[in-house]
């Protein structure tokens, strides 16, 4: 219950800049109405939390990951921010260390081989054993930090197969990356590479309460509050 006041208060804040006249939260829930707008609001919130302390550049594109779903079902959503238009929904994996087809832990450890949650800028792009790959950084310390070093990239995967996942009751797991289809990894890439946000969502009481990139509304709003009280 607690869980559900929270999101439902950040989905409230969290209201995005307009775009046409409309709310760019509403756009990208229409453009992608499986998805869940409070997992959309709070990846909002977490981008302009990032660029107002210039930790990521006004990024356009921004890819969305509900790891609250099960791996059968398409649970990557990347969006156009300047056009409000989804360019891709698609199935991802989870670490083998995360779940079976639901994933339900999560560590910023090497060698765990679980995905890590919050906010990830992307990076460069390079060929490696598993194709084409793109390197994040994760911006949340004792999060998603050393995801670097722990090679989480994003990656084409052949075992990333929705008809497979329908049959065995689970989609194939990573090591932590979220890879995706081999047939989508390229254009997928590059659409996101060089400085585009990746948000990583779950309903993990302690981080959505620590995350340095979710209350920077609340925090503003309480500032004013405390200024106009003051004056």
């Amino acid at each position: 219950m607690a869980m559900t006041r929270r999101l439902t208060w950040l989905l409230l804040l969290a209201l995005p800049p307009a775009f046409a006249g409309e709310p760019l939260l509403e756009r990208l829930s229409a453009a992608a109405p499986a998805a869940d707008p409070q997992v959309l609001a709070l990846a909002l919130e977490a981008r302009e939390c990032a660029m107002q302390a210039e930790t990521a550049p006004a990024s356009d594109r921004l890819a969305v990951i509900d790891y609250s779903r099960p791996s059968t079902e398409p649970r990557l959503w990347v969006f156009d921010l300047r056009e409000g238009k989804l360019l891709f929904a698609e199935h991802v994996a989870h670490g083998k260390g995360s779940g079976e087809n639901h994933a339900t832990a999560f560590s910023n450890r090497d060698g765990s081989h679980q995905s890590s949650l919050g906010l990830f800028l992307t990076a460069e792009t390079y060929q490696g054993g598993n194709g084409y790959s793109m390197r994040m950084d994760g911006l949340e310390p004792g999060v998603n930090d050393a995801a670097r070093d722990r090679m989480i990239v994003m990656h084409g995967a052949g075992y990333v197969d929705p008809l497979t996942a329908a049959l065995q009751g689970r989609l194939g797991r990573s090591f932590g990356c979220p890879a995706v289809r081999r047939e989508v990894a390229r254009q997928m890439i590059d659409t996101l590479k060089q400085g585009q946000l990746l948000f990583a969502y779950y309903p993990d009481e302690n981080w959505l309460e620590a995350s340095r990139f979710l209350g920077c509304r609340r925090d503003a709003l309480a500032r004013r509050k405390t200024g106009a009280s003051q004056g």
